[in-house]
């Protein structure tokens, strides 16, 4: 008997752990920590319960000034998964694209070896706010390093903020950018705070191009599910036809210490019925 009740003990265990929402964070809500001790930052998100990270700190083949295969174990040592990562760079104003392209093959070699499955560009440069034919460049651009993406074996994104739902000679820069860009080759993260901020709704986005977000900025004015402005549980109802893969809570403005901030975004989501 005694025996019995330790395996179903154990296999209840395997069942609830197995069955935990698997949400990831945005290692810039917490950018200040990660710089001043990044093993004991990682070690209180991982207690948390997040599972996995999301890179914002690559540069010249490291992250956070380490090795990639180091950092992913201090990662994994924390109990999450390194699977995601924020860096890029512009199309250069001259013509050296070669030079911008072979800096994308050493990052896309360096994560490959970090086990990160994609990287986001988020951000674009001012050339792809001013005129169609400086946003067409950019999607262009965006096909050619995601295209080189694929080939070492990871998807590359680009994450929107407010801005990119302004008009420009008659078109929404989003929607120009959807529109433009290879479903193969770029994907989506949407930030549903700045898709608001920007007078958006981001069902409307699922709706229309269904599949093209394979991961969500999971954001709030502070910490998530905060301001009540957001109706997360509505949004969440869209999730399966939006295509994402990947949930990631970001904080950028806060009530509270980061840590402080980040834990009770996650806590609002594990007690949310409507997040899967």
């Amino acid at each position: 008997m005694v025996v019995v009740i330790s395996l179903l003990m154990f296999s209840c265990a395997e069942a609830n752990k197995e069955a935990e929402k698997f949400i990831g964070i945005q290692l810039w809500s917490v950018r200040n920590d990660m710089n001043a001790d990044p093993a004991g930052t990682l070690k209180a998100l991982g207690e948390m319960g997040y599972g996995f990270v999301e890179a914002a700190g690559y540069g010249d083949g490291k992250f956070y000034g380490m090795d990639p295969v180091e950092f992913r174990e201090l990662v994994e040592a924390s109990g999450m998964k390194f699977l995601g990562s924020h860096t890029g760079q512009d199309i250069p104003e001259g013509v050296d694209m070669d030079g911008v392209m072979a800096w994308w093959d050493k990052a896309f070699a360096a994560h490959k070896a970090a086990g990160v499955e994609y990287v986001v560009m988020p951000w674009m440069g001012r050339t792809g706010h001013e005129s169609l034919e400086g946003l067409k460049r950019y999607c262009d651009y965006f096909n050619a390093v995601g295209a080189k993406a694929n080939a070492h074996g990871l998807r590359f994104g680009f994450h929107n903020h407010a801005e990119e739902f302004k008009e420009l000679e008659g078109e929404i820069i989003f929607d120009f950018m959807l529109n433009n860009t290879d479903p193969e080759k770029v994907k989506f993260q949407i930030d549903l705070y700045w898709v608001v901020v920007g007078g958006k709704d981001p069902v409307d986005y699922f709706r229309r191009f269904p599949g093209r977000f394979e991961s969500w900025h999971v954001k709030d004015e502070q910490e998530v599910g905060a301001s009540g402005n957001i109706d997360f549980e509505r949004i969440w109802g869209y999730a399966e036809l939006s295509g994402v893969e990947y949930f990631v809570v970001e904080v950028e403005d806060y009530n509270f210490e980061p840590l402080e901030s980040v834990r009770v975004s996650l806590e609002f989501l594990m007690n949310a019925d409507f997040v899967k």
